[in-house]
């Protein structure tokens, strides 16, 4: 990541209340641009609000799939560069309720590709995809030759939205870039749902963590900071013309068990505890491992920290949050 190179730039970030959004939004702050966020919902005890770094950024009230809302942020704060990271990204709430989850994953994006290409400051946007939208492969790690074909309702929102970036590269000449990153974890995820921060918050209230699949799920484990500066990065790229209409895989190219991480926290935190393996989850991928060789190849682009690292990060995250919050509910 360049630092000097987003002074003053004006730049459009959705799902800023989210993991990766907030982080977006906090380095963006930091090296000088100029960002405005799209928020749906104020979320007191998200990362953008708990770090203050909501009261730097200009905030527009809506949803993804308000177009007019859209186009009009665009068009009044100038926009050059936009970050495409809002979505419906958790895969039970897509299996319960598959029509807001098209809703807001599939006609979201189009609609911040409409509004980024009726407005003629927009230079470049991100669209974050994901490694769900490569469904099901035997053949592993996915690179991003591997064809897009989710199949159940998280999956196939991803899949589409991914097919409809490149759509509008390939029709319109759109610059486009998207992304496929692994699981994101690090701190700011208020999803506890999600395999990382809930046990990490099952040690800390002395509950045994709770893994809804049968634990043998293998998946691509990805810190958050990493995939931060790999969509700066990204749109720094962006500058040669050649990076435009690609998708790029974003991984530190481990993979791992639920269980594996689960038991990887548990040493981290000094705890004896003993996971409660459910074995519920339904209709999710059972191996996914992504290879991130054209982004090293292409951006120059490499993870900054092991996974042990970003864990340990995480952990302290989580620790001061909880510790802060019980603090403000005694005073």
């Amino acid at each position: 990541m360049n630092h000097g190179y987003w002074r003053h730039k004006n730049v459009f970030v959705t799902g800023a209340t989210g993991l990766l959004g907030s982080w977006l939004v906090k380095y963006l702050v930091d090296a000088g641009a100029n960002v405005t966020a799209l928020v749906r919902d104020i979320v007191p005890h998200s990362n953008l609000y708990r770090s203050g770094y909501a009261n730097k950024i200009n905030i527009v009230r809506g949803s993804l799939e308000n177009y007019s809302t859209l186009e009009r942020a665009m068009a009044e704060y100038e926009i050059d560069t936009v970050f495409h990271a809002g979505a419906q990204t958790i895969v039970e709430v897509a299996n319960r309720n598959p029509l807001s989850t098209f809703e807001t994953n599939i006609r979201g994006t189009w609609n911040i590709l409409e509004a980024a290409r009726r407005n003629p400051t927009v230079k470049k946007i991100i669209v974050a995809s994901s490694d769900k939208a490569y469904g099901t492969h035997k053949v592993l790690p996915y690179t991003e030759e591997a064809a897009l074909q989710g199949k159940h309702p998280y999956d196939v929102s991803k899949s589409a939205a991914d097919l409809i970036a490149h759509t509008y590269y390939n029709t319109y000449k759109l610059p486009v870039a998207i992304t496929r990153c692994g699981n994101f974890f690090g701190g700011g995820d208020m999803n506890f749902n999600r395999i990382i921060p809930g046990t990490i918050r099952a040690v800390l209230s002395g509950e045994a963590p709770v893994i809804r699949s049968d634990g043998s799920f293998i998946r691509d484990y990805f810190y958050i900071e990493d995939g931060a500066y790999a969509y700066l990065t990204l749109a720094e790229r962006m500058d040669d013309t050649r990076i435009h209409g690609q998708a790029f895989n974003f991984s530190n190219e481990s993979q791992m068990t639920v269980l594996d991480v689960t038991r990887k926290i548990l040493t981290a935190m000094g705890s004896n505890l003993e996971p409660r393996v459910l074995g519920t989850a339904t209709h999710e991928i059972p191996h996914q491992y992504l290879s991130a060789q054209k982004a090293r190849e292409m951006l120059a682009w490499k993870s900054q920290f092991t996974f042990d690292e970003a864990l340990s990060k995480t952990i302290d995250w989580y620790r001061n949050f909880f510790h802060t919050v019980l603090y403000e509910k005694k005073n």
